[in-house]
């Protein structure tokens, strides 16, 4: 039974940090100007594809943080509330 509600905690974890990681990239994006079509356009998807990244509903890969943070001019640090 531990072991389930460990998962579970895990799960809610994972969308906690994915939807925040979603509303900084959403920031950021509104900060440079910019539309989730426009910036679905640079990443090849639909604009649907797109807000369910700044949802938390999909997470983004290694690729994608690199690129999206190149982009809208921010760090995967500020994505991620990482202090150095």
């Amino acid at each position: 039974m531990s072991s389930i509600f460990t998962s579970v905690c895990d799960i809610n974890t994972l969308m906690d940090i994915a939807q925040s990681v979603g509303e900084k990239i959403k920031q950021a994006r509104k900060l440079k100007g910019l539309t989730q079509k426009q910036v679905a356009e640079v990443f090849h998807m639909t604009q649907q594809q797109y807000s369910r990244f700044e949802n938390g509903v999909f997470e983004l890969n290694y690729q994608q943080i690199i690129e999206i943070c190149k982009l809208l001019d921010t760090t995967p640090n500020e994505l991620f509330n990482f202090d150095i």
